[in-house]
């Protein structure tokens, strides 16, 4: 496959899920098509079910698709060289909770292949960069949620990737974590790297993303620059996917107790 100079590609991808009998159960991604260019921040859209994060398994090489190509840096994502070359959060981050967050980090460092030296340089950046100096010989046991999202995110930076991909990095996160998670996202675009992320919330993509691609059901409905698709992206989206159906509570409501 020709790659260009595209980070990402996906060529009519799809993945069909199936029982133990290998009996096709549930067709998650379906045809799929779509380009990360190098430096942008690029949107994966839809709700819950769309197939998101099963392309991004695709894209790391952690699900094979049923049927399609994925490209990562112009090569196999299973590829050592091109999983060298990336950081992944994913969107429920499993730190030991024993250790500190400074140990925590220097053990990714060790992960990555970094001396000794070089490792305790590039904890003590990250540590500063997401702002927990202070918090760094505390056990990680005891972090708030917000903090655990930020240790997470400065392991999945250690390796320095080119390409960083990020599952509902806001998932679960109160406001003022939401907007420090945005605004380091923002800062490392900003600094040249490319960054590939999923989300439910519109207002992450409104706020950090360059260009999004909106999923339902496994398909593409829409792709294109934030700025192209309307007065309101939440209006966009709603217009795609349609909105959440009624529940039909009058029965229930009904009945006697």
């Amino acid at each position: 496959m020709d790659s260009g100079k595209n980070i990402v590609e996906l060529r009519n991808v799809s993945r069909t899920f199936r029982d133990f009998w290998l009996r096709p159960t549930v067709k998650a991604v379906d045809g799929l098509t779509l380009d990360v260019r190098p430096g942008e921040v690029f949107g994966l859209l839809g709700p819950n079910g769309s197939g998101k994060s099963t392309t991004i398994k695709m894209i790391l090489g952690l699900l094979r698709p049923s049927g399609g190509e994925v490209s990562l840096f112009g090569l196999s994502p299973r590829s050592v060289e091109a999983r060298r070359r990336l950081g992944y959060l994913p969107e429920l981050s499993y730190l030991h909770p024993f250790l500190t967050a400074r140990e925590t980090l220097m053990y990714y460092a060790g992960l990555c292949g970094l001396g000794r030296s070089e490792a305790r340089k590039r904890t003590s950046q990250l540590l500063e960069m997401v702002g927990l100096e202070e918090a760094a010989s505390r056990v990680v046991a005891g972090f708030s949620k917000g903090m655990s999202r930020r240790v997470a995110l400065a392991a999945s930076l250690v390796g320095r990737p080119d390409l960083l991909v990020l599952d509902e990095p806001t998932s679960g996160l109160d406001p003022v974590s939401t907007k420090e998670v945005k605004t380091l996202i923002k800062a490392l675009s900003a600094g040249g790297m490319t960054i590939l992320m999923t989300s439910h919330l519109l207002a992450d993509a409104e706020d950090v993303c360059d260009r999004v691609m909106i999923l339902n059901h496994g398909k593409s409905v829409a792709e294109g620059r934030v700025a192209d698709l309307g007065t309101s992206l939440e209006e966009f989206f709603l217009a795609k996917v349609g909105d959440i159906e009624h529940f039909r509570l009058a029965p229930f409501l009904s009945q006697e107790s």
